[in-house]
């Protein structure tokens, strides 16, 4: 069987469109970040993710193992967190290779920094 590597590689996320953001685009997407999180198993979620090597990507499977949910409630939860910009998932067959957007920590800090200072 061929061996296929997972990169889960994605778009980035760009630290300079913060600069560019209005202050109301930049309060809005923070609040859609932090939405993402607002459940303790999400903030878990992005925490497995964010600490994994490169090389060892999570599946769900791996991450249902972990967590004491049920599979369909780990799935929910991953579909939040993909939908609010957190993670990103790579099809390998009948698995899903997830891992966090590249640099999203940073740009939520940011957002995060720029919404707290104002204008």
């Amino acid at each position: 069987m061929k061996e296929v590597k997972l990169t889960c590689e994605g778009k980035p996320v760009d630290l300079n469109e913060i600069g560019g953001m209005s202050f109301d685009e930049c309060k809005k997407k923070l609040a859609e970040l932090s939405k993402g999180l607002a459940h303790p198993a999400r903030v878990e979620i992005v925490r497995m993710l964010e600490n994994k090597p490169l090389e060892e990507r999570c599946v769900c499977g791996d991450i249902v193992n972990a967590l004491p949910l049920a599979q369909s409630s780990v799935s929910q939860h991953l579909k939040v967190l993909k939908e609010a910009g957190w993670i990103q998932g790579e099809i390998d067959g009948p698995c899903v290779c997830y891992c966090t957007v590249q640099g999203i920590m940073e740009y939520y800090l940011a957002l995060m920094k720029r919404s707290l200072k104002g204008k």
